[in-house]
This record gives structure tokens, sequence and C-alpha cells, in this order.
């Protein structure tokens, strides 16, 4: 209680000192709103401290903020770089947790060892033995008395905070910092000595004010940037490395536009001689995905050429700064995937989520990266909670990887306890089982059960969109909840759902659609019709499937024993139709087994599908095909299906020869047997 009194009395004289600094009306408007220490908001959401950092204090020799700087040449080469004496070694010997560990600077004693800071000095000692944020304030309120010390605090306090635990972080420590008065102070000296700083305490405040979140419009952010500006020409690649990670964190505007743009000219130039793959990280992230292509090869090649180095967390930082320029990097991606791999069990639970979804970004499909991170997951499955593994689910969901042994653990744990999931949650898993198709061998009646029941316990409180989504996930997988379906197919529900401004309409309309289908070919009444009215349109066949075409006509002699692009009821088409004999050892004429009365005909669909209908790596149908499949044996027809872009690989009398296989082999296999490789 006594320290935060001293705090307040701090505070409230530091305020009356600088309202001398102001004209009148601001300094009685400054000190009219003197209640930012309130303890129940983040400082910096109030007002009256965001107006301290903008208006207290007085600008730099008075000048206006610049766009570009016009006392340094950013376009200039050729500029000698001389070593000098900086403030960086007070960034950690140890990297922060989680996350943020991918975002650690460098280590300590390199930095001591490059930029020689004096040891003797007892205030660094006594800054060392800091633990938290609030001490070293502390310490800055009775000890500092140079730039130079007031930068390393700031740095200091960063490093502190980011070793926190989030909920440490959120609840109290942030707001500590802001509201002590010390960190004002430290504030406004960087302010006021803000081109007499080093390149190095420079480049590293900006990074520690960004990082704990001082606001982007404030004066102080916006000096520091401009400054940057001034000095761009004079920093040294590592600095280059920090402020780069630094103007990733941050908005664009004006300063930082025309800052990014400075350094973009300079990393081109400069590009030829960074051999440390840190570096060439940092700089990938902040050139984003607005950099021209050229300078993204560049970096890629000057990445390749160090890629002897890449440690483990070189190759975490690799993936999300190649996420972050949208840049597929096939090379570099493949390396970094087999060092992940040697130590996945190190892989933090953020950084597996943040690298898969940059894989479906990126569009990057390593079979053998998702089978190792998946499997690494599975051993330590009793490690996370369910929220933690439907993350896991859905990122493998976006990329079409079917994580069998997962599923099947979750789907366990969901059987023993279908109320741990909110609906939010439930809503994930629907999609993800009914897009990857996977339900649990001999456990499909309990683990259905389980889900209608979490279902029906949400009904009152959901909208019909979010019951339209659920429904049709169920579908999908083959289940009808009842309850659930009766109150989505009321007319009521359907005039809701179809807006005539509804921008996903279309999208729903489709989903009810198939939901009608299910509930008349799934139900247990449902029996295969002895005629199905059929249309052919040969003449609409696509592109994609005239060389199929043209080895049925050789393999069976005319196109009159094949039917071609058959529209079926329910909205339904298959690409080719073959008839034959219920020995299944000749082929049919299609217009002679035309009477619905022939009952001893056998009916073969032919369907091409892309690769990407099947879960990676695998012959496994996703959600749509399977629904389709399953629907299409309800009808009455065997479905083969074949992946188009193997089949078009294949020379033509390979391809004949395939075809003949799936048509004439006694025991033909449902599924054409597709190895589907991935990037590496």
């Amino acid at each position: 209680m006594n320290n935060k009194l001293s705090y307040l009395l701090s505070t409230v004289r530091c305020v009356h000192r600088q309202g001398a600094l102001l004209p009148p009306r601001a300094a009685a408007t400054t000190r009219k709103h003197v209640s930012w220490t309130g303890r129940d908001r983040d400082a910096l959401e109030n007002v009256t401290f965001r107006k301290l950092f903008i208006n207290v204090f007085p600008s730099l020799h008075g000048s206006p903020l610049r766009f570009v700087s016009q006392k340094t040449d950013v376009f200039s080469t050729g500029v000698q770089i001389q070593p000098e004496k900086g403030t960086e070694d007070l960034v950690g010997k140890q990297g922060p947790r989680g996350p943020l560990e991918l975002e650690k600077l460098d280590d300590a004693e390199t930095f001591r060892a490059k930029h020689g800071t004096d040891p003797d000095d007892p205030f660094f000692s006594s800054l060392q033995k800091c633990t938290c944020p609030s001490d070293v304030l502390d310490l800055a309120a009775e000890a500092a008395v140079s730039t130079r010390h007031f930068a390393n605090c700031l740095s200091k306090v960063w490093k502190l905070f980011k070793n926190l635990s989030e909920e440490q972080q959120q609840r109290y420590e942030k707001q500590l910092i802001f509201e002590h008065p010390a960190f004002v102070k430290l504030c406004q000296h960087l302010l006021q000595d803000a081109r007499r700083v080093t390149r190095g305490d420079l480049v590293f405040s900006l990074h520690a004010l960004v990082s704990l979140g001082v606001p982007q419009n404030t004066l102080l952010v916006q000096t520091l940037v401009r400054v940057c500006q001034e000095k761009l020409n004079q920093f040294d690649n590592r600095c280059l490395s920090v402020l780069a990670t630094t103007l990733a964190g941050l908005d664009k505007d004006k300063n930082v536009s025309a800052l990014q743009a400075g350094l973009q000219l300079l990393v081109e130039q400069r590009l030829p001689g960074i051999r440390d793959i840190f570096i060439l990280q940092n700089l990938m992230k902040c050139m984003g995905k607005d950099a021209p292509v050229f300078l993204k090869k560049k970096l890629e090649m000057a990445v390749l050429k160090e890629i002897d180095q890449l440690t483990f967390l070189n190759a975490l930082r690799l993936f999300l700064a190649l996420d972050a320029m949208n840049y597929c990097s096939t090379p570099i991606l493949n390396a970094c995937s087999k060092k992940i791999q040697e130590n996945v069990q190190d892989v933090p639970f953020r950084q597996l989520i943040l690298m898969l979804e940059a894989c479906y970004h990126l569009k990057y499909h390593n079979v053998s990266l998702f089978a190792a991170l998946a499997e690494h997951v599975n051993s330590t499955a009793y490690l996370w909670d369910n929220r933690q593994i439907i993350l896991f689910l859905s990122a493998f969901e976006m990329l079409g990887f079917q994580p069998s042994e997962l599923m099947g653990i979750f789907a366990e744990k969901l059987i023993e306890d279908p109320k741990s999931l909110n609906f939010k949650s439930l809503l994930s898993v629907l999609r993800a089982y009914s897009r990857l198709n996977y339900v649990p061998r001999g456990q499909e009646h309990q683990f259905f059960e389980a889900l209608h029941s979490c279902l029906n316990n949400y009904l009152p409180q959901i909208s019909n969109t979010e019951l339209l989504r659920a429904v049709y996930s169920l579908c999908i997988l083959g289940y009808l909840p009842h309850p659930a379906l009766d109150e989505l197919l009321q007319k009521d529900s359907r005039n809701e759902l179809l807006l005539p401004d509804d921008r996903y309409r279309d999208q729903k309309e489709m989903m009810l659609h198939c939901v009608r289908t299910c509930v008349e070919l799934d139900s247990p009444s449902f029996t295969k019709p002895a005629f199905v009215p059929i249309e052919r349109s040969p003449s609409l066949l696509s592109l994609s499937l005239r060389k199929a075409r043209e080895a049925l006509t050789e393999l069976l002699g005319d196109e009159s024993m094949f039917g071609q692009n058959v529209q079926l009821p329910y909205r339904y088409h298959i690409d080719f139709e073959i008839r034959m004999d219920s020995d299944r050892k000749k082929v049919l004429p299609i217009a002679a087994t035309d009477d619905a009365g022939d009952s001893g005909v056998q009916r073969l669909a032919f369907l091409f599908v892309p690769v990407s209908a099947f879960c990676l790596g695998t012959t496994h149908p996703q959600g749509k095909l399977a629904v389709k499949q399953r629907h299409l044996t309800k009808l009455g027809y065997q479905v083969i299906l074949v992946a188009n872009k193997k089949f078009q690989e294949m020379s033509n009398e390979d391809a004949v020869n395939f075809l003949k296989e799936k048509i004439y082999l006694e025991n033909a296999s449902h599924d054409s047997e597709v190895t589907v490789q991935d990037n590496s």
C-alpha cells in the first residue's frame, strides 16, 4: 500500500513538473485528468495516459514528424559501419517460453563480446539481479542516470515481462509497468535523447516499447521510428534484424511504410553479405507479402546458401517467416521439415499450430511431416486438454490430412464425457470428423450417440445457421439426428436460412439439399429403386476426361458400350457408366440395357476426381466424395474412384490396362489404387 501511494505521489509530481513545459491550457488539461493510476483498467487504455505520451514530451528540436528522413540517404551504397558500444547484452541468456521463444534476439554473452558493455558499472550488476519488471523500474527510479541506463532498463523490463505466464502478463504485471512513475521517466528520457542514443539502444528500445504494447500512434514510438529512418544506413546487420522484427509487429502508417521501404532497399544492397539465417528469417518476416518477387527469390537463395547451419529453432522460424512473406520455397521447407522431424518432441504447442497453419497458407503438403507431428501428439495425448486436441484436429482438417489414431483417441474421450464440449468445440469436432470422413471402427453407435446428445443439449440456444452446420456434418457421416432434423426442416427455418441478400445463400442451399438427400437415401426404409431415370450429355464432357474416353473406346471397341456424363436424380452425376452381365464378365451395350425390368445388369460408375478429394497421402475419400459414393451405391451402382491427375500422367497403353483391370477384375476394389506423393 505504501509503495502504491509513493507511486501515486511521484506520478503527480512528474505530471506537475511537465505541466511547466506546456502551454497553460495544455497543462490544465493534463492536471485535470491525472487519474491514470486506476486499478481496474490497463493504463494505456486511459485517455490521459495516452495524452501523456502524445502531448507532454516536447518534440525533438521542435521538428514535426517526417515520413522520410531528409538527413539520411537510404539509397546510398558502400556505407562503412563502425563498431560501437551498445546495450544489447541485456537480452537474456534464456529464451522466452512458448511462442515468444521464436522472437528472442540473441544470446547475452554474444552481445557482451561484440559490444563490450562495462562490467564494472555497479548499475548493470544490480540490473542483472532484478527478477521482475517492477524491480527494474524501482532500480531505474533510484539509480539510472544515463540514456544508456534507461535503454538497458527498458530492454530488461521486456525480457522479464515476456518470460511471465500469459495470465500474469494480462492480469496485473502490465498494468504495474505502465502505472510505475519510473516507466514514464524512462520514456521521457528516450524521447529527449532519441538522436543521441547508440543504434543498438535505439532499435532495442523501440522493440521493447512495441512488444510491451505502447500504442503505435504515440509521439514516443513515432519519434523513434523517425530517428530509425535517419540512422538507417548506420545500422549493422544485427540492428537491421531487430528493426525488422519490430516492424513486423507494427501496423502500416506513413512513417512505418517509409521505414519499411528504406529497409527493403538497404536489405537488397546488403543481402550478399548476410550469412546468418537468424537475421535472414527476421528480414523475411519484415519484407512481408508485399515484397517484390525478385527480392523474395534473393532471400530464398541467401537462406539456401547457408542451409547447412540450419538449427531446429531456425527451422521453426523459417516456416513462419515464409508464411509471413507468402512465399512457398519447397527446398527450404523440406530442409526445415527434416530438422523439425528430428526434434519434434521439442516443438511447443503454439508452434505446432502455427506451423500447420503456415503449411495450409503456403499449400505445402508434406505427408511425412504431418505424420510425425500427429504421432508426437498421439504419444503425448494425455498431456493435452480437449481444447488443444481440437485445435490440432482443426489444423489437420484444413490440410485434408487424417490423423486417424489421434481421432480415435479423442473419440474415446468424447464417448466417455460428451458434456465436455461447448457448442463451438462441438462444431469444430463435427467439421473435422465429417470432412476427414472418420468414424471410430467398432464404436460407431456410441460415437454418434455422444455427438447427438451433445447437440441436443444446445438445441434451444443455437441459431438456424449453426444448426444447419451441425446437422450437415452428421449427415455427411451417415447419421440422421432426428430432433435436430425436424427443427431444421421446418418451413420457418428454411425461410430464415435462405435470405435473398445473404452472401452465403448458395452454400446454405447446397447444405440443405445434401441434408434432404441424406434424409431420403440414408433412411433405413429406403430400398434400391428398380429403375433410375438418367440423362446423358456426351458432348458436354470436360477436356480433362477426353483421355479416359479414348481409352474406354479403345478397350471396349465403341462409344455405344459406355455412357458419358450421366446425370442422375438428387443432382448427382457420373463421368462414365458401364453395364455388365450378372457375372461381371461381359460389357453390355448401353442402349440394350436401358430396359427398367432388366435386373441382371450390374452398373459401374467411374468417377475421375482430383487428388484433393482424398485425404492427403491416401485413397480414403473425404466427406463429400464419401457421401456421393454411399448414395450412388444406394442407387444401385458399383463405384470406382480414380485420381484423375495420376490417370492423366499414364501412357495411353497404361491407361487402357488400368481401366481393363478395374472393369474386369472379378473382385474389383471400389477405390482406385492411387499413390499420392508429397512435396519431399
